[in-house]
């Protein structure tokens, strides 16, 4: 196990040493490239930083105190010993690592959120017309976007306590366009911010309909929903959509909505009936006994309070 998690790491860390070299040019001073030359030479750093943990005396101490070396010594120990380990203490065990890489890390997602920061500024600035000095203060305002949003990803990957499961589902709320609507409305005057509210409205409701009837569709392919629940779910996956707004309206949209202080699984079971629900349970538990199997092959136990709901998420 302990071969085998180095071997990800450093595949990851030369495959983006690889893509960075590839993407470089001979650098200029102060220019993008000269940035990314910078980065390879960091990167390389963090490949003998990688050697040196695995060394007689490793660095990285988590604040317990334990090294990289001690907690996957530890988790060889559990896996030999037929312990349960989840992939959750495979992941806390490599973190003193992670915190090592977290300025690389950063850097890679922050160049990485900024080349679709680009794309999104050439769009908007075409779109509404936007002056030379508005188009400087957008292509700041999404850098700075960019790097605030990549820094909150690193501190959670490398934080006390963080699950797989936060991580996952982190990596889904990373947007460039998080916030953007505030900075264009107080940029944009008169038709072209009354014409940029219209069309983030309409991108919006694309966005939370097509969300909400894929999710729709799947639990339908487990329980058989009739039309009253499928308008109820659909209204349940739809307020439960990042982008939904109250102002959205849907064709057949179902009045009933998620009760406060419930999940969406809670919701969503309020709809079922009582056959549906043990067909949806069932479900659950078929795909939990698949994901342990797949686990169990190479030594791993899923967490206790593991639930697959890739239907409802």
């Amino acid at each position: 196990m302990r071969p085998y998690l180095f071997l990800i790491v450093g595949l990851s860390v030369g495959a983006a040493g690889a893509i960075l070299f590839s993407q470089s040019m001979p650098p200029k001073e102060g220019s993008p490239e000269e940035r990314i030359a910078k980065l390879e030479v960091e990167l390389k750093r963090s490949v003998n930083r990688v050697a040196a943990l695995e060394g007689a005396d490793p660095k990285g101490k988590s604040p317990s105190g334990r090294t990289l070396k001690d907690g996957l010594r530890s988790i060889a120990e559990d896996i030999r010993a037929g312990r349960p380990v989840s992939p959750d203490d495979v992941f806390q065990a490599t973190q003193p690592l992670l915190r090592d890489l977290s300025p690389l890390f950063d850097r890679m997602r922050v160049k990485e959120l900024q080349r679709q920061s680009d794309t999104k500024a050439g769009e908007l600035a075409r779109k509404y017309a936007l002056n030379p000095a508005q188009q400087v203060a957008l292509k700041q305002w999404l850098d700075q976007n960019a790097i605030e949003q990549a820094k909150a990803y690193t501190d959670l990957l490398t934080q006390k306590g963080t699950k797989l499961e936060d991580i996952a589902k982190a990596a889904t709320q990373v947007r460039i366009d998080g916030g953007l609507d505030r900075f264009m409305e107080s940029t944009l005057k008169g038709d072209k911010l009354a014409s940029y509210q219209s069309d983030r409205m309409l991108e919006k409701v694309e966005t939370v309909q097509k969300e909400a009837d894929r999710k729709v569709e799947r639990l339908d392919s487990i329980v058989k929903l009739d039309e009253a629940q499928r308008g109820q779910v659909f209204g349940v996956m739809a307020r439960g959509a990042a982008d939904y707004d109250p102002a959205m309206q849907f064709e057949g949209l179902g009045t009933s909505a998620p009760v406060t202080g419930k999940s969406k699984q809670d919701a969503v079971l309020a709809v079922l009936r009582p056959e549906q629900r043990q067909a949806y349970q069932a479900e659950q538990e078929k795909r939990r006994a698949a994901t342990q199997k797949e686990l169990e092959g190479i030594g791993l136990t899923l967490p206790a309070d593991w639930t697959d709901n890739d239907f409802l998420d």
